[in-house]
């Protein structure tokens, strides 16, 4: 049996905000809670009993000494912390209620190497001040529409701080807030993606360029026309695939209009009209789908949602290790899943979110259950269970904080086949002389624009 820490808390919390219906959000008085004795973006921000879990106090943006500026190689402000314990096969009884189900079941299929480090819990999420206060309109304006699939009256922050209404609306919301999420303005990097099987492995490189929409200065819930960020994805290496890529502008309401996707190489730009939901990504080797990508992205409309409730787990967190720029892939890579010497594990209080595949639709996943930390709304991990009801594929996200956006994202994820004992790992950048770089000064709308690719691909 897992422990469930709020039977007492959620109804406290829940009990303060309107239920009535998909159109309505928060008051004035419960928004009045944020800051105060929730954190800016919705977390509880007492600690637990225990102690194990501290209070947050605003997050950290301290930039340790060596630090260069956003790009460089993060340093580890952390580097004296040792673990609190260590769960391996000889005591995951133990901790068994803490412990995630996929993070259980890689310890037991891997019970000779994989173990789970858990360090002292450190809440570094913060944000800027206009996300803040943009979370804070939200409150009381956003809801969703089109069954979940969509939402309106938001911008910029988290549309629902404060979750709200049935159980499948609150489901429905922590999702929405973990797509939303802050990432910063405009974000670039080059990194390499691997399938690992039998320890060995071929990087693909990519160069990766966002403009969060979403989060535009100036910018407007009536300005952002169905639009959360545009993302291009060039291939860089090997040769054999250089220049070919995606183009991708990620709809706000993805059944009213789809996601707009292009595919392209040798000067080449088609519609690429299937990217989405459980398509499978080539160089991932089929162990990510479509919606896999950035831990889950696209449309709510596959599955039912039920919000399961707020939880203490130990999930990755403040993984500046295995990012580091002094360790290789061969070193990061073990044979089976990523080097546990150099994750990070924490304690957190996460929102558990089940979607189980509805009766009418089709998707390679039975049901998926998501484990959103509370302080970032970013999903850390995810159980993927197949047609049987077996648990099948898990994801974990490195999360950490990037002191330069500043906030807390992933860096890294790993998703693993439980089944065929091989994973696949994205966002890998310890041989690269960078790492991601947030800016203000994007290029704008029209260079994500397919005909302005078209003409740069022509010139080439």
């Amino acid at each position: 049996m897992r422990k469930n820490l709020i039977p007492a808390l959620c109804v406290s919390l829940l009990a303060m905000v309107s239920v009535t219906s998909t159109q309505a959000a928060v008051t004035q008085n419960q928004a009045y809670r944020l800051g105060n004795s929730l954190t800016p973006f919705g977390a509880v921000r007492a600690g637990n009993s225990a102690g194990t879990i501290p209070r947050w106090t605003g997050g950290d943006t301290t930039i340790p000494d060596g630090y260069e500026g956003t790009g460089d190689h993060h340093i580890n402000p952390y580097p004296d912390d040792e673990p609190r314990y260590v769960v391996t096969i000889d005591n995951i009884e133990e901790y068994r209620d803490v412990l995630p189900d996929g993070v259980a079941a890689l310890i037991n299929r891997y019970p000779e190497t994989f173990k789970v480090r858990v360090f002292p819990t450190r809440r570094t999420h913060t944000a800027p001040e206009h996300i803040i206060e943009n979370t804070r309109s939200n409150a009381t304006s956003a809801s969703l529409v089109d069954g979940g699939n969509g939402i309106q009256d938001a911008f910029g922050g988290h549309p629902f701080p404060i979750l709200h209404g049935s159980n499948e609306e609150q489901a429905m919301q922590a999702m929405w807030n973990h797509l939303t999420r802050w990432r910063g303005r405009y974000m670039e990097r080059e990194y390499s993606e691997v399938v690992v099987v039998g320890g060995q492995f071929r990087p693909v490189t990519m160069r990766q360029e966002v403009f969060f929409n979403w989060n535009r200065e100036g910018g407007s819930a009536e300005t952002l026309d169905n639009i959360i960020n545009y993302y291009l994805s060039t291939v860089i290496a090997p040769e054999q695939y250089a220049g070919g890529g995606i183009l991708v502008h990620e709809t706000l309401d993805q059944v009213k209009e789809p996601r707009k996707a292009w595919g392209f190489s040798a000067g080449d730009v088609r519609r690429a009209p299937s990217l989405a939901y459980d398509a499978p990504i080539a160089s991932s080797g089929g162990l990510r789908t479509v919606d896999d990508t950035d831990v889950f992205n696209g449309a709510l409309d596959r599955y039912n949602w039920e919000y399961k409730g707020l939880e203490e787990m130990v999930i990755p967190y403040n993984n500046f290790q295995i990012t580091s720029d002094e360790y290789t892939y061969d070193e990061v890579l073990g044979d089976q899943h990523l080097n546990p010497e150099l994750m990070r594990w924490e304690l957190h209080r996460v929102h558990v979110v089940e979607a189980t595949l509805r009766e009418d639709a089709r998707h390679l996943y039975h049901k998926r259950v998501f484990y959103i930390d509370e302080d970032s709304w970013n999903v850390a991990v995810v159980d993927q269970y197949d047609d049987s009801g077996n648990l099948w594929r898990v994801t974990t996200a490195m999360l950490k904080n990037f002191y330069d956006m500043p906030g807390v994202w992933t860096d890294l994820e790993a998703y693993h086949d439980l089944h065929k004992g091989i994973y696949h790992v994205i966002g890998l950048t310890n041989e690269s002389d960078k790492t991601r770089t947030f800016s203000d000064d994007f290029p704008g709308k029209r260079y994500f624009s397919p005909f302005t690719l078209r003409r740069r691909l022509s010139d080439q």
